[in-house]
């Protein structure tokens, strides 16, 4: 069972998931050139996302060991970017079973009325397997990995349930669809709370600027493209060590704005593929669930953020972040891990994040720069459990380079909830397993309250004719 899932994970998303969708459309009835061509879309949407963000981490990587090389930084913890953890969650036992056991809990759920999800974002199950993973090779308990990846895949649909309001209310075209992805939805609270407190400071309401504002407002220097050309410029002028290095250089400086410029416009258009693939798919089967199971309404289907990852705000604010932690990451006392491969998942920070913002950059940024920091502080703590999952799932093309003490991915172990049910389960034992079951449980309580609350305003404004 495992090698059939390593080798179906080995194809990659641009090819499981099309074979996927495929599949899951001609079964709840969508005509099969309709389903192949919506798999096909949303392949071809990973494969242009996969070569955009190759492109910026290809161009960034060598201009960022320039920056390290010359400012002589130590970091032992080498950044293997989420492609590699995806592929080490696949090729364990853990990963071997977790779709059909996450599938299972989630028909459960909708069942006891505790989530209004239903989550075919397959391909980011390995969110889950991973957590169980590291929780498998440090405790050695089979049965611990899959309570932690249940508790994680519980915890994650709750938050998609309580997002999935806002979400499709503030993107456009998104209407029954949510976000069960755990790392987007670790920064949820962060979001809450630093709105919040931003919200507490006077006169801060009035610098309530979006991304579409500051096209207005500033012209050209508004612009996401402009801003990727002007950061990628900086970048690439910080790694020379002398004004006539930065002249000599200037082709490469150049070169580098334009690609993060490209970046910036490229994002947008590809996932306006996923939208038109996953769109009649995602339509198809909440009205299939919802003839199946009677009395179940208002049903979200659960989607990959890369359909909203294209947002201007997303951009503008990733591509400012990314050179502000770099140099942070340097800087802050204890950290260990340099994100180079994981620059690329900045962007699946934003998709729940904007709704709680309503695309405010200054708010956004905010909440950018604080969960990144404490994300810092996360990897740094997660990669020795990283580290023993990558050696014993001993993939040969996957490895720490000499010369570094581990490795992990910015863009899964800085995610408060992975960080959280791990040191529950594994550092508190006992206790704190039983924490992370009631934590998991309590949020099932409301969330099954507030479904049947809302689901009660609903009958009754049907019953009125308001609706």
């Amino acid at each position: 069972m495992k090698e059939v899932f390593a080798y179906i994970i080995g194809l990659g998303a641009a090819v499981m998931m099309p074979l996927i969708f495929t599949i899951l459309g001609t079964l709840i009835g969508i005509k099969f050139s309709k389903a192949i061509k919506s798999g096909l879309l949303v392949g071809v949407g990973f494969v242009g996302l996969g070569v955009v963000t190759g492109l910026l981490t290809s161009s960034l990587g060598p201009a960022l060991k320039g920056m390290t090389d010359l400012y002589e930084l130590n970091l032992p913890f080498f950044d293997l970017g989420w492609p590699a953890a995806a592929a080490v969650a696949y090729s364990t036992a853990v990963g071997a079973f977790i779709i059909p056991v996450c599938l299972g809990v989630n028909v459960l759920m909708l069942l006891t009325g505790t989530t209004r999800t239903v989550n075919i974002d397959l391909w980011n199950y390995w969110h889950f397997a991973f957590i169980g993973a590291m929780v498998f090779f440090v405790s050695g308990s089979l049965a611990w990995a899959f309570y932690a990846a249940i508790v994680l895949y519980v915890i994650t649909l709750c938050m998609a349930d309580f997002t999935a309001k806002g979400f499709q209310a503030y993107y456009k075209g998104m209407e029954g669809i949510s976000i069960p992805q755990p790392f987007c939805q670790s920064f949820t609270p962060f979001a809450v709370v630093i709105g919040w407190l931003l919200d507490r400071i006077p006169g801060f309401d009035r610098l309530n600027v979006d991304a579409e504002g500051m096209k207005k407002k500033f012209g050209l220097l508004g612009e996401p493209l402009f801003l990727g050309l002007l950061i990628g410029m900086a970048i690439g002028a910080l790694r020379c060590e002398s004004l006539a290095a930065v002249k000599s250089s200037l082709p490469s400086i150049l070169k580098l704005g334009v690609t993060l410029g490209a970046v910036m416009e490229l994002i947008p258009r590809i996932t306006g593929l996923f939208i038109e693939g996953l769109k009649p798919i995602s339509e198809a089967t909440r009205s299939m669930v919802e003839r199946k199971f009677s009395g179940l309404k208002g049903l979200s289907i659960g989607m990959s953020p890369a359909l909203v990852i294209g947002h201007p705000t997303t951009l503008v604010v990733s591509i400012l972040l990314i050179p502000v932690i770099l140099f942070l990451s340097v800087l802050l006392p204890g950290n260990k891990f340099l994100p180079l491969a994981s620059l690329a998942g900045v962007f699946y920070l934003f998709p729940c994040v904007l709704p709680v913002t309503k695309g405010n950059v200054l708010k956004t940024f905010a909440v950018g720069l604080v969960a990144l920091v404490v994300g810092l502080y996360f990897v740094t703590d997660l990669t020795p459990a990283f580290s023993k999952a990558i050696d014993a799932a001993d993939l040969s093309d996957i490895r720490v380079p000499d010369g570094f003490e581990g490795g992990a991915a910015l863009d899964f172990a800085s995610a408060l909830w992975c960080w959280l049910i791990y040191h529950l389960t594994v550092s508190f034992k006992w206790i704190g397993a039983v924490g992370a079951g009631l934590l998991a449980l309590g949020m099932c309580v409301v969330n099954f309250i507030w479904i049947r609350k809302t689901s009660g305003c609903e009958s009754a404004e049907t019953r009125d004719g308001n609706v």
